[in-house]
Parts: structure tokens; C-alpha cells; sequence
């Protein structure tokens, strides 16, 4: 689906990629992983056809640049960093439906999903909404549409554990039907949610590499943290997880999504003096709206 020959792109005496050969195929989730500057937001960027560049990207062989419509009608993609649009809400919904003849109120459904009323927000500059809800709507933009790519560069940077687990469900009914791109800095950040990851660094590919692709991504699993003692600190990000104390300060209950385990483990392991258990438990899939509270 995706094809890239021997890609390369100069800003002025910097070379950011160094003659890159990648091949994408429907049903592949690619984790593009790299330090800031290895070149992962340049690469998306000539995919996009934002950018000029020696060599040849396709995409089902037309090229971005030339076929710009056409390629853009297949792609679905959530920048890093969203866009100072003074649109409101509701208009910039229906433009984006209309650019690729989607229905906006499949747009505004998975907006609900992931906890964004944008039919409150219609008249609201999108500027001026808060990161979360901002990524949010571009999400159910990007999903709320047949895509045949779907693009994400840090797609779940600013949602909070239950949106970040309903991005995760709605992911999954597409991973047999689109090829995904997910960019990230952090591999712990997407590896539950890709079967395939390249790293990037310094312009060239270091590493492409198939993955374990076992976990079920609208799993969802059970867990108690028991600390030794009291820690204000250990306490408020286990809150930030949507967590509750179990009636004494010292033990907590929460649900996380089961792609975000690694991270959830990542997270905790800054606090692993203060920890006197950890149980994780997979919850059945009717248990899923259970409300640990």
C-alpha cells in the first residue's frame, strides 16, 4: 500500500532522511519510533505530500504530491500538535466530512465515544478548546471516516485513561481493514498496539522489526496497587489513572485498557520502593462499564 524508494530530504545543509526504502501493507500497525529529530514527523510529512523530496513515495502507487485529492481521501491522520484553527466546532466538522464525503455525524458519534461533545461545542472556536478536547475531535475526524491509512503522530498524548481506552476499541475495528502509521517517541507508548516497529534515527532506518501481536486492544484489565505507606505523590498519579482509594489510604483499585499496560507498569516502576503488591486481573468483556468507585 505504502512505498517509499530511496527518500531523501534536505532543509538547506541538514539532511533529515538518508535515502529511505520502507513497504506498508493493509493490516500492518507500524509503530515509528525515534528520538525527537530522528526524522519520523519529516517522513509523515512526504507521505502527506506536504513536502518535496528526492526519491518516490506512494501510496496504492500514486503519488501524494501529484495525486493530492485522491491520496487524501484514503488517509486518516491526528497530528502531534493541533492546528490554530479559528473554525468553529460544527463548521470545522462538516468541512472535514465534506473533503472526503464522510457523514459529520459519524464524526460527532465517535467524538462521543471518546467523551467530546462536539454538538454542545458547534460554535466554539476550535482554538480555544482544551488539549484533550482538541485531540479528541481531531481523532473522531480522522476515524469518523472509511480510511484506508490512518496516520497518528503521538495519537493519545493528551487523553485521559477511558478515552485513551475507547481510541484503543475503535482502532481495533479497523486493523483489518487499513493500514496504520502510529509515531511515537516512546516505544512503551504504542508497542500493545502495533505488529510491526521501526525506529528512526539521525534521518535512516535503524531497526524494522514484527512484533507479538497478542494483545486484544478493547481488553481491559483489574487492578489493585497495595503501597507500603502513604505517598502523596504515588497517590496522585495513580488518581490521574482514574484510580480510587479502597477505603485506606495506602490501597488502590483501577481499570486501564489492556494495550496500556506497558505504559501503566512504566509509570508505577518510578514508585517500585513503595509498593507492597500489584495484582492486574483481565476483565470479562461484559465487565467492561464496571465503575471501580
Amino acid at each position: 500500500m505504502i512505498e517509499f524508494s530511496g527518500v531523501s530530504k534536505r532543509f538547506r545543509r541538514l539532511e533529515v532522511l538518508k535515502g529511505i526504502d520502507l513497504r506498508i501493507d493493509r493490516g500492518q500497525r507500524v509503530a515509528l519510533v525515534g528520538s525527537n529529530g530522528a526524522g519520523k514527523t519529516t517522513l509523515i510529512r512526504c507521505l502527506l505530500g506536504e513536502y518535496t523530496y528526492q526519491g518516490q513515495v506512494t501510496i496504492d502507487g500514486e503519488a501524494p504530491r501529484e495525486h493530492r485529492q485522491s491520496v487524501l481521501s484514503k488517509i486518516g491522520f491526528v497530528p502531534q500538535l493541533p492546528p490554530p484553527l479559528r473554525m468553529p466546532v460544527g463548521q470545522l466538522v462538516r468541512f472535514s466530512a465534506s473533503l472526503c464525503k464522510a457523514d459529520p455525524e459519524r464524526m460527532n458519534a465517535v467524538a462521543d465515544e471518546l467523551g467530546f461533545d462536539a454538538r454542545r461545542y458547534r460554535h466554539h472556536p476550535f482554538f480555544k478548546l482544551s488539549g484533550g478536547q482538541k485531540q479528541k475531535l481531531l481523532i473522531a475526524i480522522a476515524l469518523g471516516r472509511e480510511s484506508e491509512l490512518l496516520v497518528m503522530d503521538e495519537p493519545a498524548a493528551n487523553l485521559d485513561p477511558d478515552a485513551r481506552h475507547q481510541l484503543f476499541r475503535l482502532l481495533a475495528e479497523k486493523q483489518d481493514k487499513a493500514a496504520m502509521l502510529i509515531s511515537s517517541h516512546r516505544l512503551d507508548e504504542v508497542a500493545s498496539l502495533v505488529n510491526r516497529v521501526i525506529e528512526m534515527d539521525q534521518g535512516r532506518i535503524i531497526l524494522d522489526d514484527e512484533v507479538a501481536d497478542s494483545v486484544d486492544m478493547t481488553s481491559r484489565l483489574r487492578v489493585t496497587v497495595t503501597m507500603t505507606r502513604a505517598e502523596p505523590a504515588f497517590a496522585k498519579a495513580l488518581s490521574e489513572w482514574g484510580f480510587v482509594e479502597d477505603g485506606e489510604a495506602v490501597s488502590w483499585l483501577g481499570v486501564i485498557a489492556g494495550p496500556d499496560r506497558l505504559r501503566f507498569l512504566g509509570m508505577i516502576s518510578r514508585y517500585a520502593a513503595l509498593i507492597a503488591s500489584l495484582e492486574m486481573q483481565e476483565m470479562a468483556a461484559e465487565e467492561g462499564a464496571v465503575d471501580v468507585a
